[in-house]
């Protein structure tokens, strides 16, 4: 029999964990300082509030209750309101200096008291405890931290609370908390991570153990955003259910769209590799020029160039972007990498999304996004980005920039090629001491294409695609030799 779930409010969070955390239950949330512990606890009471009009009991042993009211400001819960509601009760057991003295076998049962009396007082249906590991400090032994933690876990579930009690870990994959026997106490286990790797931090969430209840399994990236708290990315509870469309859309260019059997397709991803200057971000302006036809909306995301460099270099190729964007068709966002992290990124584009309601996205370039992350990082964003335009039916877009100037594989490619339904190259070629450029569709999922290595060149018109190479071979390794007739 599956347990009755109490939807927390946390979004992404009710998903992974299948509806919510098991009513009635005791879920101990274990981290390393600044894991965002106490924020998820004060989320959890907040929903509760907001949209299930469920009073709360926020117990800290660790900070003041006034410095707990500032830090929460941020994210627009009226606390202060529903303090006087009734509907959200501070219970304040942090230590005083008078508390320093303590005579005979110290317990929690004055504790249990207070608690009991906060949660009848406003008919509480949630409970949070911040930090349980604090006050562990007062025991000199783990069998009476353990008596005393049993206490309070038995005091909460007769009193039908669905409870979330912080404790403190040491290490990020070491040992779940910093007694050990928390975890046995508790009906379930969370853990949220802030992993430094490689000079940049990374927050998961992972549910260790929901007891005797269906879950996701593995760890999943978060972020912490003012005025919506932890936004977690659910990539391990993502599922191959896109719907597949016939539709074609036009690249911009009528001889690529020949190239590609009639036009990309119109819930495809396209990935455009090539060295610098090879010109991903032309065949990205004739990608958005493309809308022009059928009244289409485009998105422009770009890491590496300015607004006026994207317009200035668009002009110079006969393309006016500037009138794109009065008639409210392209909306163009220009930001460096390093400015947020890969979640944040990808939470952005989200609401850009849902404001701007584009029919394709452009991103020039993935590759600039790898200097704010670790491979693994980066290639969660990619999955959680390409799985949320495929479900909304968007044409996307994506450049990468190779090491070489004829061509050679990048962390970007490697991380997003298997998941692409098109990939077109862009190489430089030497031909008798002259550079030359060729362009190739190498990939084409579900639709016929052409194979051919194709000679192209720029002008103020944008780019020419004209006649495959002849008798040349080994251009996409970077090494083409002139095969000679007999």
């Amino acid at each position: 029999m599956n347990i009755k779930k109490l939807v927390t409010g946390i979004a992404a969070f009710d998903h992974i964990s299948d509806g919510g955390l098991p009513e009635g239950r005791t879920t101990l949330v274990a981290g390393t300082s600044g894991s965002a512990k106490t924020l998820f606890g004060a989320q959890f009471l907040a929903m509760g509030i907001r949209l299930f009009d469920q009073a709360g009991v926020f117990v800290t042993f660790e900070e003041q209750v006034d410095d707990i009211r500032q830090n929460l400001r941020s994210f627009n819960w009226e606390i202060d309101k529903w303090e006087k509601e009734g509907k959200w009760v501070f219970l304040d057991g942090s230590p005083k200096d008078e508390d320093s003295v303590t005579i005979g076998e110290y317990d929690l049962s004055a504790f249990r008291v207070r608690l009991e009396r906060a949660i009848i007082k406003c008919n509480a249906k949630r409970v949070v405890i911040d930090s349980i590991g604090s006050v562990f400090s007062q025991f000199p032994e783990l069998h009476t931290i353990r008596r005393e933690l049993f206490k309070v876990a038995m005091t909460l579930r007769r009193l039908h609370t669905t409870s979330i009690i912080t404790a403190e870990r040491t290490e990020e994959y070491g040992d779940i908390s910093r007694f050990g026997v928390e975890e046995f106490l508790t009906d379930n286990v969370i853990i949220l991570r802030n992993v430094l790797a490689n000079e940049k931090r990374r927050r998961t969430i992972e549910i260790l153990k929901f007891r005797g209840s269906n879950h996701v399994k593995g760890e999943n990236p978060f972020t912490i955003i003012p005025n919506e708290a932890i936004v977690i990315i659910p990539l391990s509870a993502m599922e191959l259910k896109q719907r597949s469309s016939n539709v074609r859309v036009s690249s911009g260019i009528a001889k690529l769209d020949e190239m590609c059997g009639g036009g990309f397709y119109r819930d495809s991803i396209i990935l455009v590799s090539g060295a610098t200057g090879a010109g991903k971000t032309l065949l990205v302006a004739n990608f958005i020029n493309g809308i022009r036809e059928k009244k289409e909306r485009c998105l422009l995301m770009a890491f590496e160039e300015s607004r006026e460099q994207l317009f200035r270099n668009a002009k110079g190729w006969g393309e006016d972007f500037e009138q794109l964007e009065k008639d409210g068709l392209l909306k163009v966002v220009c930001i460096y990498p390093e400015v947020s992290s890969l979640e944040d990124h990808f939470i952005n584009i989200q609401q850009i999304v849902k404001d701007f309601k584009p029919n394709r996205i452009a991103i020039d370039s993935l590759s600039a996004l790898t200097r704010t992350s670790s491979e693994k990082g980066f290639r969660e964003f990619i999955i959680a980005l390409t799985s949320f335009l495929k479900h909304k039916e968007i044409t996307g877009m994506f450049t990468a920039t190779t090491p070489l100037l004829t061509g050679g594989s990048s962390v970007t490619e490697g991380n997003i090629s298997t998941i692409t339904d098109t990939i077109i190259l862009l190489r430089y070629v030497e031909v008798s001491g002259e550079m030359q450029r060729s362009i190739t569709v190498l990939k084409m999922r579900g639709s016929r294409h052409d194979a051919a290595i194709r000679r192209f060149t720029i002008d103020s018109q944008g780019m020419n695609i004209g006649e495959p190479f002849e008798g040349i071979s080994g251009i996409l390794t970077g090494n083409p030799v002139v095969i000679k007739k007999d």
